[in-house]
Formats: structure tokens, sequence, C-alpha cells
């Protein structure tokens, strides 16, 4: 009888996991064996406890790899690493039960796999009687600013700030209910985040280190040992996935906001902008993924109602989203207080010109097909509140639907986006940009970004009148500029290491020899091991 497909895939990941067990425990043994650290070395911590819990992450393998090179280096490399430390951590909490506790032996299992042969110091949980009284019968509001004293500094520990970004991202949601569930889970958060402070700031009294290399710094256990760190004058380098397949990007800025450094004299030559635009094309056509996710499974063309539609109005703008719970947004948020407070600016312009079509593109990930990050609060959602489907100059694209933005773009008169990449890439294709949000390129002159709101609707206004609209040349300059060093300087390639899972999302390693982890033998691991330990830019030749 021939195994059905989904025995087949659950057989296949099994033996992946398996295979990839091995592999770690064998490196492990390699990498401790030749390492020759000494007691003048430099000591590094490590901590990532967001990346995964069973499975291996990108950022779980990035973490792995990084801690082996620097331990091969001479570095005395010390992960710092959760043992039941927290009562609900980010990826552990059940979002149908918000009281269910993490999968903590599991996880414990697996931090064991990830680190043998490495020396560790495990954290354990110990509540705060004090500020579990304290934060007992405070809303959600107070919640969110909550600072408590610390015996680390004279500063308070803004708990709640610290915090916010993680609830948010957990429960899918910018705007939290303020229900007996929520509380109690910001809650949980904060007692956890706060025993997180006093043990990560004992272990810096305990074991000096001259550098913390931490998870992406937004999430609440890192970012929270970010701020002890900064208390405690302790130079921290975050790293998140790069913009290349398999590649790493790590920086001493805000990892989320991808703080990128470009010379001003720094221009492409005729084989790097080759290399751009092959990438463009590739992308163009759907052909990318991200964190390991392939974000298109199918490419389609604008179909022939929308095209239809197109012609019946005098001019089309585009309005693309974000997915209003990604950590990208409390760098956004900066002229309005979230998405949709941006949206509603927008829906004033759609309803007084009725002689445009805007197009409303929600972002593919709000609604991920075969994941758990489904948004509990959607473009969607918002479209459907405030009948948006029922205005004769408003096509709405569901997050499901795989139309070509690129086809859009290209009959667009310019382009509207909160913070999402497709704003650098319309720029690319010659199309005006306005941003209403922060994005990680608006660093540079590359798109239309206003100070305020009402400077936003003045501009959008200014470009719906206008006859014809340039777009000025140090816009299609810095995009490129900016996409190049995004894709290959910044983006350290580790894609020799790493391997796709059958489960989506997850990686494991390839089969390589421990020396390729030495610096003298790959160029990605001497610009991470130097960059963390000599300070140097994390940047590819």
């Amino acid at each position: 009888m021939p195994v059905p497909p989904s025995n087949r895939v659950k057989i296949k990941s099994r033996y992946a996991t398996w295979q990839n067990r091995q592999r770690i425990a064998r490196l492990a043994g390699l990498v401790a064996k030749h390492a020759n650290s000494t007691p003048n070395a430099p000591t590094v911590v490590m901590f990532n406890a967001t990346a995964r819990l069973t499975g291996m992450s990108l950022n779980a393998a990035f973490a792995l790899l990084t801690g082996w090179a620097l331990h091969l280096s001479g570095a005395n490399v010390v992960h710092f690493v959760c043992q039941s430390g927290m009562s609900h951590c980010v990826l552990g909490t059940n979002r149908e039960k918000y009281e269910v506790g993490p999968p903590c032996d599991a996880c414990i299992r697996q931090s064991k796999r990830l680190y043998a042969e490495s020396q560790t110091h495990p954290f354990s949980y110990h509540v705060s009687t004090e500020l579990e009284s304290t934060t007992e019968k405070l809303n959600i509001g107070e919640l969110s600013e909550f600072a408590y004293p610390s015996p680390i500094s004279n500063e308070p520990i803004p708990l709640g700030k610290l915090v916010l970004p993680s609830i948010r991202w957990t429960l899918r949601r910018h705007t939290l209910l303020d229900d007996k569930p929520t509380r109690y889970l910001f809650r949980q958060y904060i007692l956890s985040a706060y025993n997180i402070a006093l043990k990560f700031d004992e272990f810096i009294g305990q074991f000096n280190p001259s550098v913390g290399v931490i998870f992406n710094g937004a999430m609440y256990p890192e970012v929270t040992a970010r701020w002890v760190s900064n208390q405690r004058n302790l130079r921290t380098v975050a790293h998140e996935v790069g913009f290349q397949r398999y590649s790493a990007f790590f920086t001493k800025g805000e990892p989320t906001a991808y703080p990128v450094e470009i010379p001003d004299n720094f221009d492409l030559s005729h084989k790097q902008n080759t290399e751009l635009d092959a990438y463009l094309e590739k992308r163009f056509q759907g052909n990318f993924s991200m964190a390991g996710i392939q974000f298109w499974p199918e490419i389609l063309s604008l179909d022939k109602a929308l095209l239809d539609k197109i012609t019946d109005f005098k001019q089309v703008v585009p309005i693309f989203t974000n997915v209003v719970y990604d950590t990208s947004q409390a760098h956004a948020n900066v002229i309005f207080p979230h998405m949709f407070a941006w949206l509603d600016a927008l829906l004033q312009i759609i309803q007084s010109h009725p002689e445009t079509l805007f197009v409303i593109r929600a972002h593919p990930d709000e609604m991920r097909v075969g994941t758990a990050k489904l948004s509990n609060e959607t473009v969607q959602g918002w479209v459907e509140d405030n009948e948006i489907d029922k205005l004769d100059n408003v096509e709405f694209i569901k997050p499901t639907k795989y139309l070509s933005s690129y086809e859009l773009i290209q009959k667009a008169k310019f382009v509207i986006v909160y913070n999402s990449s497709i704003g650098l890439e319309a720029t690319l294709l010659g199309k005006a940009v306005i941003c209403g949000g922060k994005a990680r390129y608006t660093q540079y002159p590359i798109v239309y970004f206003p100070d305020s709101g009402p400077a936003m609707i003045e501009k959008i206004n200014e470009l719906l009148s206008a006859i014809s609209i340039h777009v000025p040349a140090e816009f299609t300059r810095n995009a490129r500029r900016f996409l190049y060093y995004q894709l290959y300087r910044t983006s350290i390639p580790l894609d020799e290491y790493i391997q796709e899972m059958p489960r989506m999302g997850f990686v494991s390693l390839k089969p390589f020899s421990w020396q390729r982890l030495l610096a003298g033998n790959s160029k990605s691991m001497e610009i991470i091991t130097t960059g963390i330990i000599e300070d140097k830019p994390f940047l590819m030749p």
C-alpha cells in the first residue's frame, strides 16, 4: 500500500530533524576540541530566547554558527540560556488559552542539543511578589506605560514599553483588548521581563563580558537584556535575517529598522548594476523569500475585470499596507499612531477624489496560509467596518489573492505605502512614492516622506492634481544604492552552512567541516567575528 503524501512529509521531516541533530552533535564536539580560548580572551555573551522552541529557525541557526565561529576564533563564549526562565514566553504563548504555560521541557532539550559542548549559564524564573501586586489592577493603557524601580540603575525599567511590541506580535494585533485574558498575559510578560533583567544583570556582574550578541532586540527577553546592557555600558550586537536567502544582518543599531550607512561617494559599477538588475528581474516575478518563507506560491497577472475598471477612471493609485503587529511597526509609527490611523486619513482623500481609482493591496503576510501568523486585526476588517468596498472608486485586493503588485505599479500615477518594501521597488520602477510610515529606506531621499499627517495629505492631493509627475533623479540613484547595499554589503551570506527543512520556516545544517567556520576559511565568518570582537563594520567587501 502506498504511503499517503501527508505521511511522506512527516517521515521526511523526522528524518531531516534526526540528521540535523547528528550534525549539530558532531560539529559541537569538533568545535570544542579545536577551540583555543585563553584566560585573557574576550568573553562574549549570546542570548536568543525567542527565535525558536523545538525546531531551528534561521536566527537560531545564525546564533549557533556565530557562537561556534567566535569560540574557534579564541573568544570565551557563554550562552545565557532560558531554563523555564519565563512564566510565558513569546513563541510559547497559547493564543487560545493564555494561562497555559510554554513547552519548557521540549525547549530545554533543544537548548541542550544546540549548545552541547558549549559553556552555558541557565536562568530560571522567580516571581517578584511586590511587582505582581503592583501590576494586578492595572488596565492595558497603564500596563503599556508601566515603569518600575530597578536595582540595576537609578533609571526605572520601562517594563511596559519593553514588553508592548512582543504582546502585539504574539496576539497578532496592534490594538490590544482591555480584557482579563490580555491583562493577564501582559502582566506575565512584565513579570518575566523583570526576572530576566535581574538575572542578566547578575550574569554580567559574574562574567564581565566585553560584548553581548542577541536576537533582534525587539522581543521582550532580548530587548530587556539590551536595556540592562546599556545600563551596564556593555556593547551589544543584534542580528536579524538579511535580504538574501540564508543571509544574516548584524548591527550595533536596531536590526528591525535595518540601519544602513552608505558612503556619499558610492555609486554602482557596471557589474554591480547588472547584478542588481538580475535580482530585480526575479523579484518582480515574485521569485523571492524572506526568513525562509516563500510568500508567493504563484503570481498572477491583473485580471480583465480590474483592467476594465481601471479604464473607467482618470487615474489609478495603489495603496500598499503592512502587517500591523510586525516588529517594524515600532519604527514606522512616527507620523501616525498606527497603520489604521493612516488608512483613516487616506479614506478622506479617497472619498473626495471620485475620479481616481484607489486599489488597496493587503500585505500577503497578513493571512499567511499554513502558519500561526494570521493577523487578528486586518486591513480586510478595516475595509468591511468602514464599508470601503461599497465605494465605486475602490478596489480591495485580499492578502490571499496573488495578483502582481508590479503590474499594478506600472499602471499607477503614483504609489502610496505605509512602510512596505514595495515603496522602494516602486521607485525603481520609475514611480513617485509617498510613505505614511518610517521605512528602512526613508533614511535616504528615495520616496516622499512628509513630516506630518496634514503634510502627507497635501502631497497626495498635489500629485493627484498634477498633469505629470517627475521622480527626482536622486530618488532613483539612492534607491539603487540602498538596495544594493542591503542585498550585497550588509547581508552576510551563510548559505554554505544552511539548507531548508521540509517544515516551512525551519532550516537545518548542511554537511560541512568544522574548518569552514574558521575566519581564515570564510569571509562571512571573518566579518561576523571581527565585527563582534573588534567592533568592525558588518559589511561584505
